[in-house]
């Protein structure tokens, strides 16, 4: 049947070359994608009269995301990758980011006047990226994070390279390939460029986030430095000095470290009071338990090897993350009473402002159907970035929208309704949107698609996703939820699903209610819109929702048409060896493989290949390292095998980051085969 279908034949000469220029599909893919614009990473001056930020836009032309700086209403900066505005204390510079380096991958440092003449200067090149960018509060120092190369990495090729020696877990991240022999380091340098960086924290260790001390004589740093961290997955907060001889000295000899927590949780995005007596952070007790809900805590900037106890966990009456999905920043000082930081809430993110003495509950500051994702206050005051639904992200100032670059595409969005249902058990209830197609007509009946996220810790939500757009237009219902294990609501909902072994914090385990929450939703939806055709439904998600499609294409295959895995998890006991962050998952199971390889087995998709019957779509990045290419490989092989319908399709060159950060060409490619695929088995 499938095989005369005029889609499906199309789908088969297309999978060799993509050459089908003609598919309705790949346009709609490339209004959605190509010149797309959206703001981020707002700057607010010290004395809260102008506003830098990010403009990104989508060239699919070139195959690349361009970036300025703006400032106010203008573009300020010239280059194709500009970010991290920062403003100097005085207000008079703004510092800024860039790839203007004459070698492939440099990145460089630049300082731009804005209070009266001069040209923007270049202060810094670096072979190895460069971001967290903190001016020092006396003007004197920029702050900044890079990667320090070992030698092997100035050979002609890879044949002249010595072997790397790996000693510890997590030498290789997604999207940074080997870090071993790359450490993120802290770097200052002088803020008129005299002078090379100075490596603050040279050695093994990663450090992530900078924060200046209010005398400038130091920085506070998020790391992981003590000789256990692979194993026992703890960072700390540390205050790292400035050399005595810092004046004008270069070189690798770092500054004097001091540790302020006790390596007994998770402690990152450091952030100084006014008065410089207190820091500010984000994170959680226990780091041998994930997920939880990320909090704020303060601590003395005195503080020497402080316990978990010894912290104030200022944000803990709003039991919520303060770690958002669209990404966080470090929290920002309103005044030494006051601190502002974004928590997820229901599929929303918003702004709360928090008493430093946790004297009174988080108080939201912009709430509502949106998320935030980016936010600044200085001078009285307050800029964020908001995306909705239909509408990338936007410069607020107040409640007032400031800028319209993604009017184009708003005008192309759709919205949506959300709905709410019971768990299976009645216990609570679980959050859902349903998005209608383009030229909804009521009494018509349309195939349906549901999409499960990432993470699973993560959620779905009041934002900008091309994905359920791109899939509107293309005539289907698009239904979405976030089941037991999502984040965006309390502690327990987050942990239902952890490992039923779990030390502390025992769950159900993955494929468990997860699953009935998923099947819930689509029930709910089939049951109360009658445009729902309930023999056209499809399944598709990617990572753990690729998990999901793979786990309900073997155990309840029979409910949907089609299935789209993509990067997903198939053999969770293979991932505990082959994943960048392999032994981490004992952190949700409760254990590693080797002490609970039963639920390790129970949990995998690929234990129930046999029962897969509907047709399978596998998408897979060939440079991914969070979920290898061999968890799809051995999806494919396995099917292939037994004679199911699967077909497989590898992208070169990406990352675990596809489907958000990859280039444009292939994101509108992966869109088109995604659309096509799935209107070939849904369309009778």
């Amino acid at each position: 049947r499938l095989g005369s279908d005029p889609w499906r034949d199309r789908l088969e000469v297309r999978s060799i070359g993509m050459s089908d220029e003609t598919s309705p599909h790949r346009t709609i893919a490339e209004r959605f994608i190509d010149g797309r614009s959206s703001v981020g990473q707002p700057a607010v001056s010290p004395n809260g009269t102008r506003i830098a930020f990010v403009v990104a836009t989508t060239d699919l032309a070139k195959n690349t995301t361009r970036s300025k700086v703006w400032l106010d209403d203008t573009p300020v900066s010239a280059g194709d990758h500009d970010a991290n505005p920062t403003w100097s204390p005085d207000g008079r510079f703004l510092a800024f980011t860039s790839r203007r380096g004459e070698h492939r991958g440099d990145s460089t440092l630049h300082v731009l006047p804005v209070e009266g003449p001069g040209e923007v200067r270049t202060v810094c090149t670096m072979p190895d990226g460069l971001g967290a960018v903190a001016w020092s509060p006396d003007g004197r120092w920029i702050a900044f994070t890079s990667r320090t190369r070992h030698e092997r990495y100035g050979a002609e090729d890879a044949s002249w390279q010595a072997p790397r020696k790996i000693e510890r877990f997590f030498g290789r991240l997604n999207g940074e390939d080997w870090i071993v022999d790359r450490p993120q380091h802290v770097y200052v340098v002088a803020a008129d460029g005299t002078g090379a960086p100075r490596n603050l924290t040279p050695g093994d260790f990663q450090h992530d986030g900078v924060c200046w001390l209010g005398d400038s004589s130091g920085i506070v740093t998020s790391a992981q430095r003590h000789d256990t961290w692979d194993l026992d997955h703890a960072s700390d907060l540390y205050v790292v000095s400035m050399p005595a001889d810092h004046d004008g000295a270069d070189g690798e000899q770092g500054g004097e470290v001091r540790c302020l927590t006790a390596s007994d949780g998770n402690y990152g995005s450091p952030s100084i009071s006014p008065d410089g007596s207190l820091v500010a952070f984000i994170g959680s007790a226990d780091p041998r338990t994930h997920p939880k809900n990320e909090r704020v805590g303060v601590l003395p900037i005195d503080s020497v090897n402080a316990p978990n106890t010894a912290i104030r966990w200022i944000s803990a009456a709003l039991d919520r993350t303060f770690q958002s999905t669209n990404g966080s920043r470090p929290p920002v000082w309103e005044s030494n009473d006051h601190v502002l930081a974004v928590a997820e809430d229901r599929g929303d993110t918003h702004l709360y402002r928090i008493s430093a003495d946790a004297s009174t509950a988080p108080s939201p500051v912009i709430d509502g159907a949106c998320t935030v994702t980016g936010f600044d206050a200085a001078g009285g005051l307050l800029a964020s970035t908001r995306t909705a639904v239909d509408h990338p992200a936007e410069l607020y100032v107040g409640d007032e929208q400031r800028t319209h670059v993604g009017d184009a595409t708003s005008r192309r969005s759709l919205g949506w309704e959300k709905f709410t249902t019971p768990t299976a058990d009645g216990s609570d209830e679980i959050d859902a949107w349903i998005m209608r197609p383009v030229d909804f007509d009521p009494t018509e009946r349309y195939p349906v698609l549901l999409n499960v996220h990432g993470g699973p810790h993560t959620q779905y939500g009041e934002s900008f996703h091309d994905e359920f757009q791109m899939q509107a237009a293309a005539g289907f219902v698009v239904v979405l939820g976030n089941p037991r294990g999502s984040s965006g609501r309390h502690t327990e909902w987050g942990q239902a699903i952890m490992g039923p072994d779990h030390p502390t914090s025992p769950g159900s385990g993955w494929g468990t209610v997860d699953v009935e929450d998923l099947l819930t939703i689509i029930d709910t939806a089939l049951d109360r819109y009658e445009f729902c055709d309930r023999g056209r439904v499809g399944m598709l998600g990617g990572s753990y929702g690729g998990y999901m499609a793979t786990w309900l294409a073997g155990h309840h295959g029979e409910r949907f048409r089609a299935f789209c895995s993509e990067r997903a998890v198939n053999n969770a006991t293979s991932m505990e060896w082959s994943s960048d962050i392999a032994t981490g998952f004992s952190a949700f199971h409760g254990g590693t493989h080797l002490e609970l390889p039963h639920e390790y087995e129970r949990i995998s998709p690929i234990e129930a290949v046999r029962d897969i019957d509907a047709p399978m779509l596998i998408i897979h990045s060939e440079e991914d390292w969070r979920c290898p290419i061999s968890q799809a490989e051995e999806l494919w092989v396995a099917l292939k095998l037994l004679d199911k319908p699967v077909d497989f399709y590898r992208f070169p060159g990406e990352n675990h980051e596809l489907s958000r950060a990859g280039s444009p060409v292939h994101r509108v490619q992966r869109a088109e085969i995604i659309l096509d695929w799935f209107t070939a088995h849904l369309a009778g």
